[in-house]
């Protein structure tokens, strides 16, 4: 049974731009009606969602007949000009506050673009606002509810984002990850996301910026999301000294894989039953197509995986918060009492973790992922879930990030691919690849979405 929100009359949808670009070249559609389409599901379902924190429609517009002049002359700045994008609010606008989800930065603007937002202006995206997220990107909610059914978490920290594509007020946001934040909640609010290889993406002017964190994409297709993040690269390249994400122009085509393995990670004892069921079903169904499934009761390389991300989540939470104390402690100092409760509880943690500690975690995470790179010469990808069920119920949490923080951790691109329903809330399937083979990972994607969607 589908639950819906008391004042929908039919199931939230993502809104596809890509394809309804096509419709620019002939003048069939523009830019601008692409945006007015959008503006009616932000008019009818803002208000009960809450997906932004600021938004600018006057500019929004603005920038879609400047993107309809371009189109009607033929000279179009990119594929995704005219795409309406959210921009999570820890990422720097120079029109609008960056806000990150504290009242100790209430209005604050550091009059500058970050460069992610840079070079999809330069694309010709259309910025329609900044999307809500959690407390500096860590755990306390905001407020956004999911599109499906607003008694339940939209997932976090990039809430607000997933929310907005997820009903199509926009077609496209950027969101960050450093333990579950772009698949956990793309996965609740049933869109595309992509947490790409760490540094695969410019993160300069992002204030989620610890050494596993990475800029993603959500949106409504596979084919947005590569093209999206193609967009960025190719104008603002990764983070400094890195060779940023790699690939084509266009998203890879898909491409059926010869081996694949099935990553139970800590949170497949946590999952729910239809969520078991679903993933079962769906490894079945690839057997039968003639991909080999592996896993870790028959391959050891994969035990020894497996084993050692058994506690990717507090390894995790010990760097982060080594790395981000510096940040916090200022936050601190400013006004405690804006501080959330769980954020000075994390604070004092991390005031206990030492150099010494830091330095082992770091050596300790370099080990894993060299477990796990090994993979590589003798499969094409991983698969897994991407939450352990859909969005739970109730706004105090953003849900359990267990199948998530695996791939922040080893530092490899994952996608979460809207082909599961419980009940009516959608659940993602995860892929993982290998580092820096990001095109490798969407190629994958697009033959199991191929191959999955009936499900």
């Amino acid at each position: 049974m589908t639950v819906l929100a008391p004042e929908q009359t039919s199931r939230p949808k993502p809104r596809p731009f890509l394809a309804a670009a096509k419709q620019f070249t002939d003048g069939t559609s523009t830019p601008r009606d692409f945006l007015e389409a959008c503006l009616v599901e932000f008019a009818n379902r803002e208000k009960e969602v809450g997906a932004f924190v600021r938004f600018d429609i006057e500019g929004a517009r603005a920038a879609a007949d400047t993107s309809t002049a371009r189109w009607k002359a033929g000279k179009p700045a990119s594929a995704i000009d005219g795409m309406p994008m959210g921009i999570k609010d820890i990422i720097e606008t120079v029109d609008m506050p960056t806000e990150m989800g504290s009242p100790l930065f209430a209005g604050w603007r550091s009059e500058k673009d970050a460069a992610c937002v840079s070079a999809l202006r330069q694309a010709g995206a259309v910025i329609l606002g900044k999307t809500v997220t959690t407390e500096f990107a860590a755990t306390e909610p905001r407020g956004t509810r999911n599109p499906y059914n607003l008694e339940h978490t939209p997932g976090g920290s990039s809430s607000g984002s997933a929310a907005a594509v997820g009903c199509g007020m926009v077609s496209g946001a950027l969101g960050t990850q450093v333990i579950g934040s772009v698949i956990r909640p793309a996965s609740y609010c049933g869109t595309y996301g992509f947490k790409p290889s760490v540094n695969a993406l410019n993160r300069e002017g992002c204030h989620d910026y610890q050494s596993q964190s990475c800029t993603g994409i959500i949106a409504a297709t596979l084919e947005d999301t590569w093209q999206v993040a193609h967009e960025i690269v190719s104008r603002v390249g990764g983070d400094a000294g890195t060779p940023g994400l790699i690939g084509s122009d266009t998203c890879p085509a898909p491409a059926k894989p010869k081996r694949l393995v099935f990553l139970e990670t800590a949170g497949w004892p946590n999952a729910e039953p239809a969520a078991k069921k679903l993933m079962q079903d769906a490894l079945n169904t690839l057997k039968s197509a003639g991909i080999a499934i592996a896993t870790r009761h028959d391959d050891a390389k994969i035990a020894a995986v497996e084993s050692n991300i058994v506690d990717a989540h507090p390894l995790s939470n010990k760097i982060n918060s080594f790395e981000g104390r510096w940040f916090l402690r200022g936050a601190r100092d400013r006004d405690a009492e804006k501080l959330s409760k769980i954020m000075q509880t994390r604070l004092a943690e991390a005031e206990t973790i030492t150099l010494a500690d830091h330095r082992a975690a770091l050596i300790e995470r370099a080990r894993i992922r060299a477990l796990y790179a090994e993979l590589a010469g003798t499969c094409d990808g991983c698969i897994t879930l991407a939450a352990t069920g859909g969005a739970p119920k109730g706004l105090q949490s953003t849900g359990n990030a267990q199948f998530a923080v695996p791939s922040s951790l080893l530092g490899v691109p994952a996608l979460t691919l809207p082909l599961f329903d419980i009940d009516g809330m959608p659940l993602g399937l995860q892929v993982l690849g290998f580092f820096n083979e990001d095109a490798k990972a969407f190629a994958i994607s697009g033959w199991l979405c191929d191959q999955l969607m009936s499900l």
